[in-house]
């Protein structure tokens, strides 16, 4: 008996296995290992190579048993699942139970293996190929965007009011029953009323106020504000309107392509276009993704590795929380330590993308498999290559750590190979081309199929006559109503677990939504955290949705 193997447990997809390593196998290592030091120690007395076996043990016998014990079990680790056909989903737990020059070595391994899927009899699905021609419509649209960018914000007339979208530079102080509280005070701090800024009711107040002018405005803070000091309690701001700006947009002409160095407006147009084109060649392509992974994930139900799951989960937290902080609804410091959402609906809903997202995952590396797909080094290092772009001045160092840290090499593997495989099966699946607009398209990849139905009914109501046309708007504005109340619910939660998950980073207060302070021109925008949370919580490897 070399090794005596003994499984001690199968439950769905986990496996525990007792090995046993005898002595006499553990002599035979010893020997292999002291006669291969032997050829490489220099002793004093000794030729090279003729030390004897009894002293190198003597000597280097512990650390060599060390390096021995660990070798061999993992090698017995993975003869042991090779010869079952089990694949581990993860590193395989070893527990070592006595590991003894003389006795031998005992060990227990636990590991979940990777599921059986049949993809023997695999068919890609109908997939509707979605594609958008962008109108003239599209660009001036775009166009129009890119003048409200460039659009500046100027003085106005002493006795101009403030209204929603103007500028307002202001001085304020707050306080609670009286007293002021800290963060409550803020100079010059620029605010763009209607924008959601600050918190309910501040900006409100300041409509109407012309500059020099002096307002009392009263706002409450919400119950889940990051300072539960301040959490649900009413302050009153004295506020003084130093300055009124009205917004200016540029005319879309020949200088505001100038503004964006092209020599003049049809100049900008084409390039406009050209990105419209691009962009909507792109969204066919995630359309087509998303409608096949689906598709995919209505087809295909079988076990996922917990561990898979658990891991996925982490990375999209950590992502949320990435997206967060890149945001300004929340600093790494009141971030940091929180391993997951406090709302148990968005942990519920985080763990079925997870679990979703591992089981695609593994159904196409299992179709890519079967079909001989694979990754070339070219491929991988031109991937490597568009990494290290990203870091100038620091290719170097991002090539040598993806060359030299197999794990990363495969983190940036994977999604590279599951776009092949994605590429592979869409050829594969048949499917009518269908001709959308542009928002449609980025709706679709947004928002997900249901998109289409909102396009149809907009289409419907647009052929029937005038009489007609009215009841299908009248119908359609009712779906829209209830789909944007849904949203706006959605977005509400969102933004409350963003708000629950921060804290205060340096004992800042003030008017701002996210606690954060408001002087210099500089506010937070935790108005954005439902919608960063709710793109982090879609966009995925595997999938958006």
């Amino acid at each position: 008996m070399a090794c005596e193997v003994q499984e001690l447990e199968k439950e769905g997809l986990r496996r525990r296995f007792a090995v046993v390593v005898d002595r006499e196998e553990i002599d035979r290592r010893m020997q292999m290992a002291l006669m291969d030091l032997r050829d490489k120690v220099r002793l004093k007395g000794f030729r090279p190579g003729k030390a004897p076996l009894s002293l190198l043990e003597k000597l280097y016998g512990e650390a060599i048993f060390g390096e021995v014990a660990e070798e061999t079990i993992k090698e017995h680790t993975e003869r042991l699942f090779r010869d079952r056909k089990l694949r581990p989903a993860l590193q395989p737990d070893v527990s070592v139970e006595e590991a003894d020059r003389e006795k031998g070595i005992r060990y227990e391994v636990t590991a979940e293996v990777l599921p059986e899927i049949d993809v023997s009899g695999f068919e890609a699905p109908a997939v509707e190929r979605l594609v958008a021609e962008i109108t003239d419509e599209d660009v001036d649209a775009a166009l129009a965007r890119l003048a409200e960018q460039a659009k500046r914000y100027e003085p106005a007339d002493a006795k101009a009011k403030a209204a929603e979208g103007d500028m307002v530079v202001i001085d304020f102080e707050g306080r609670i029953d009286g007293e002021p509280f800290e963060g409550g005070r803020g100079e010059g701090a620029q605010l763009i009323l209607g924008a959601g800024q600050f918190l309910p009711g501040f900006e409100e107040g300041l409509v109407g106020a012309k500059a020099g002018e002096t307002r009392e405005v009263e706002v409450t803070f919400p119950d889940d504000y990051p300072r539960s000091e301040l959490a649900g309690r009413t302050a009153q701001f004295s506020v003084t309107v130093k300055e009124v700006r009205k917004p200016v947009v540029p005319e879309v002409d020949d200088a505001l392509a100038q503004q964006f160095g092209l020599t003049d407006l049809e100049a900008l147009k084409k390039a406009v276009r050209d990105q419209l084109e691009q962009e909507a060649r792109e969204l066919s392509r995630q359309a087509a993704k998303r409608l096949l992974l689906d598709e995919l994930a209505a087809r295909y139900d079988f076990p996922v590795p917990e561990g898979m799951v658990a891991l996925e989960y982490r990375q999209i937290w950590e992502q949320i929380k990435r997206d967060m902080i890149a945001s300004g609804a929340a600093s790494a410091e009141e971030l940091e330590g929180k391993e997951e959402p406090e709302d148990e609906a968005e942990r519920k809903e985080f763990r079925a993308i997870a679990e979703r997202r591992v089981r695609l995952g593994l159904l196409l590396s299992e179709v890519g498999l079967a079909n001989n797909i694979e990754i070339s080094r070219d491929e991988l290092m031109r991937k490597v290559a568009e990494e290290a772009r990203r870091f100038p001045g620091q290719e170097r160092q991002v090539y040598e750590f993806y060359t030299k840290n197999p794990q990363a090499m495969a983190q940036l593997r994977a999604p590279i190979y599951e776009d092949k495989v994605v590429d592979f099966v869409l050829e594969m699946a048949p499917g009518e081309q269908r001709t959308v607009s542009l928002a449609t398209l980025r709706r679709v990849v947004e928002e997900g199929p249901e998109a289409l139905e909102t396009a149809d009914e907009a289409g419907s109501a647009a052929k029937t006559g005038t009489g007609r046309k009215k009841k299908a708007a009248a119908g359609k504005k009712e779906k829209t109503d209830k789909k944007a109340q849904t949203a706006a619910g959605k977005k509400s939660s969102a933004k409350t677990t963003a708000r629950k998950t921060t804290k205060s980073a340096g004992g800042k207060a003030g008017p701002g939504k996210s606690g954060a302070k408001s002087t210099g021109g500089k506010t937070s925008r935790a108005a954005k955290t439902g919608k960063t949370t709710a793109k982090a919580s879609k966009t995925s490897k595997t999938e958006q949705s």
